[in-house]
């Protein structure tokens, strides 16, 4: 027996002595875990280490183990980085918020698709700036995932890396405590694309990016996943089966019609909750009527409201 093995057993022995109790029987030397760690459940290992967190949050430990990240958000686009409350659009975006809320008193509703017809209509600009508002809430943890895998560009629109990420995690070169980044906004979280990828919808439909949200939504109050346009690649048809709803943007004067209501239907059997009208420069309020809201009927058909 080692002089540690020794000098550890007479240790317990005397701690035991002390407290008027009888050691357990065991190896001689033994030692009590006093800091178990939280582990979430899965069949990738925990690292060697993991620290020891005495938060009484459940989530807090596990989301520490998270990347903390600089951020230079877009001071233009990303609306709630900054100190000003009433910049142009944060409104519309704060009645967006309650509109989901609404919803989410008649229907399950955390995970959230954003997505668009076509390319540049605003989808990531709303998806980016709807978890910022949400996390204006007390309390509201919000997780970003940025899912477009062919042309990702929120990184840069936060300011941030834009790898290790989602499709190094789809590979199972990363795991997921080591894609999602901690930035300057409390309770915002952020998973970037990760390297870009010529063929991702097979990589997305494999079931490794459901069961990656099975491990990250109890963590979360609501997860916000921006996609790739739905007309010119299936991905974002793919990612919404993964869904709770999906938020349609359209860009005003820009987006054809017909293309719209293709992406619509391309959508239709998989809980198309709104549509946001993008760039709807009107100067009759003092804030811009930036936003139309598609609410389902209860024959689910789309009922178009306009918001002042």
């Amino acid at each position: 027996m080692s002089r540690i093995h020794e000098a550890l057993k007479k240790a317990e022995q005397a701690r035991a002595a002390s407290q008027g109790v009888q050691p357990e029987a065991g190896r001689a030397g033994d030692m009590p875990d006093m800091n178990p760690v939280a582990v979430l459940p899965g069949p990738a290992a925990p690292a060697p280490d993991v620290p020891v967190f005495s938060t009484q949050s459940p989530a807090d430990p596990m989301l520490s183990r998270c990347a903390q990240a600089t951020w230079h958000p877009d001071q233009i686009t990303m609306l709630f980085f900054g100190a000003q409350d009433h910049r142009r659009g944060t409104e519309e975006f704060r009645t967006l918020r309650s509109r989901l809320y609404q919803l989410r008193e008649k229907m399950p509703l955390k995970k959230l698709l954003v997505s668009s017809a076509l390319p540049k209509e605003g989808k990531s600009f709303v998806a980016a700036n709807l978890a910022q508002v949400m996390v204006k809430q007390q309390g509201c943890r919000v997780l970003l995932i940025d899912g477009d895998l062919r042309g990702s560009k929120l990184h840069e629109s936060l300011g941030t890396s834009g790898a290790p990420g989602l499709s190094e995690y789809l590979m199972r070169e990363n795991d997921e405590f080591s894609i999602v980044q901690r930035g300057s906004m409390d309770n915002l979280f952020f998973i970037p694309a990760g390297r870009p990828l010529s063929t991702p919808a097979e990589l997305i439909a494999n079931g490794q990016f459901k069961f990656l949200l099975d491990r990250l939504e109890p963590l979360f109050d609501w997860i916000v996943i921006d996609s790739p346009p739905a007309v010119p690649v299936s991905d974002a048809s793919v990612l919404a089966n993964f869904c709770d709803g999906v938020l349609m943007v359209v860009r005003s004067q820009l987006t054809p019609f017909d293309m719209a209501r293709k992406a619509r239907l391309d959508f239709h059997d998989k809980q198309l909750i709104g549509v946001v009208l993008n760039g709807n420069d009107y100067h009759a309020s003092a804030y811009s009527r930036y936003y139309q809201y598609a609410d389902r009927t209860a024959e689910g058909t789309a009922k178009v409201k306009s918001k002042e």
